[in-house]
């Protein structure tokens, strides 16, 4: 199935990576602050699956690309604003976005759960967590979800998830929402969430949810777009992906392969 697709993908790079595309560098926004995702050494060096990533689809389309580091809340208005010309991110694929910027194919999908102290005597439903205090980070699709599904919720907000989870770890909050990936590698398998736990099971909601992580690009750039998405594609096919993906975790965090 995907191999078949991966030569359509490799068609579509040779064409966009021609002798007048390849020129210009690709600029990329990046967050830094989204461990294991992304984040940076002592040093100043952006590290993190969508870091390699970015590098591997970058290859792939034979461009030079520039990291350009950009908070998540300006994430969208910055790429509209041309500050660079795509996002890699960890920015899932919604409906809402897309009436605003468009999307490459998704090249992760990795469930949402709320995380609290293993001793919390309640559960992660809209009753239970009724007067509590919910941390998430501002601007994602948690934030979405959690204001439809938890209403009578104090939802705290952050602008990043590293400190959602230094104010859990404090006492701050309660719980907090955030993808289930990214608490299990950055805070529960740590010395600081040694006493918390996942609260409940996966959140499902493809209106918040959306349907995977993709990279995001300005409405128009199509070719851009197409492009990335062949790369994707191409990265799954040749085993870089493989490659990449074994180095922060230890199963497969695609999601299952496009139709």
């Amino acid at each position: 199935m995907i191999r078949t697709t991966a030569l359509a993908a490799i068609a579509a790079l040779a064409t966009f990576a021609g002798p007048g595309l390849a020129e210009d560098p690709l600029r990329i926004g990046v967050e830094g602050a989204y461990p294991p995702f992304s984040s940076k050494e002592a040093d100043g060096t952006l590290v993190g699956f969508d870091i390699d990533i970015t590098h591997a689809l970058c290859a792939e389309l034979n461009r030079e690309c520039v990291l350009v580091e950009q908070d998540w809340d300006g994430m969208i208005p910055a790429l509209k604003a041309r500050k660079f010309d795509a996002i890699i991110a960890s920015m899932s694929i919604t409906e809402e976005r897309k009436t605003q910027i468009d999307f490459s194919q998704k090249y992760y999908q990795t469930p949402a759960r709320v995380v609290a102290g293993n001793d919390a005597d309640f559960d992660a439903t809209a009753e239970g967590l009724a007067g509590k205090r919910l941390g998430l980070q501002r601007g994602t699709t948690h934030q979405c979800y959690a204001e439809k599904s938890f209403p009578d919720t104090e939802i705290v907000l952050y602008a990043t998830q590293e400190e959602v989870f230094r104010d859990l770890a404090i006492g701050r909050i309660d719980a907090q929402l955030s993808d289930s990936l990214l608490a299990q590698e950055s805070f529960l398998s740590s010395d600081e969430g040694a006493d918390f736990g996942f609260l409940g099971g996966d959140l499902i909601d493809l209106e918040c949810f959306g349907e995977g992580a993709g990279v995001a690009v300005r409405k128009g750039e199509e070719e851009l777009r197409d492009a990335i998405s062949a790369a994707i594609l191409a990265l799954r096919a040749n085993g870089k992906y493989a490659e990449i993906n074994s180095k922060y975790f230890p199963f497969d965090i695609y999601g299952g392969d496009p139709e």
